[in-house]
């Protein structure tokens, strides 16, 4: 099976750009770039976050990380991870927007929004995220803004004019997956009534290859996810593993679960057999 757009499904368009592939991929924590290099070509990934920070673009022997990713083959997605405060992250957006107005990459129409509350939790400030997203749509931005799975917090950033709402799985990093699934059903149904094709990507917790599946068999549009691959133990085979697994959610959704039941239900009919059937 493909694991990218199949004849069953459809493209994902965020904004200015349309997806073949739903699955978004950090470039940060990889042992070395040429892994990453690899993880990201295993993964299918369209587009690839990276942070912002100039120390991070070098590595210890002097390497640039630009020098290991193929930017007419990826979209960059700019993050302000790192981020503490609104101002801080419209800062840093603009400055991601530069660098890649230089390279004439087509993340530079884009910004990954990340306000963050404290370094322990890593969760959204919620005032923080609502002003600067306010400020980077007013600024020409496709704001793809990380939020928690709070769906009141989520609804007030796509009225605020996010291109994307990126509800947590988890605690970034935390390996812990979709920890709340009523609540990311919810966000989805609130944020796409009247509005089907808005786009609601999971983002954040994803430990393995099942979380990403569960998250896409509850109907979200794509998953971002870094930690994940870049920390285990083989990273390329699990971003191989990431990439069926949201091919498989993905199709799973559109095909529609049967119900659960409580008791069982025959695969063949009864009528017919040759043994005796207890109580009839």
């Amino acid at each position: 099976m493909d694991t990218q757009t199949t004849p069953l499904d459809k493209p994902l368009v965020v904004g200015p750009r349309t997806l073949n592939s739903r699955l978004i991929v950090g470039t940060g924590k990889y042992e070395n770039y040429e892994t990453m290099q690899q993880a990201l070509d295993a993964s299918g990934s369209e587009v690839i976050t990276v942070a912002v920070r100039r120390e991070r673009l070098i590595d210890a022997e002097g390497r640039s990380m630009l020098d290991f990713i193929d930017t007419g083959r990826y979209t960059i997605l700019p993050n302000t991870a790192g981020c503490f405060t609104a101002e801080d992250a419209v800062r840093v957006a603009r400055l991601g927007r530069e660098i890649l107005e230089q390279m004439d990459n087509p993340g530079k129409q884009w910004v990954k929004l990340e306000v963050l509350n404290d370094k322990k939790t890593l969760l959204p400030d919620p005032q923080g995220t609502l002003e600067a997203t306010k400020e980077l749509v007013k600024d020409g931005f496709a704001v793809l803004c990380y939020t928690s799975d709070d769906p009141v917090m989520a609804t007030k950033i796509k009225e605020a004019g996010a291109t994307a709402v990126m509800p947590a799985g988890s605690p970034i990093g935390s390996g812990q997956g979709v920890l709340n699934p009523n609540n990311i059903r919810i966000i989805l149904e609130l944020l796409k009534e009247g509005d089907a094709d808005y786009p609601v990507i999971v983002d954040a917790g994803v430990g393995t290859a099942s979380d990403v599946t569960i998250a896409m068999e509850l109907g979200a549009d794509g998953v971002l996810l870094n930690t994940g691959i870049a920390h285990a133990k083989d990273a390329v085979k699990m971003a191989h593993a990431m990439r069926h697994a949201l091919a498989a959610g993905r199709l799973s959704y559109l095909s529609g679960r049967i119900p659960k039941r409580l008791y069982a239900t025959a695969s063949s009919p009864w009528s017919g057999v040759i043994s005796y059937i207890p109580g009839e």
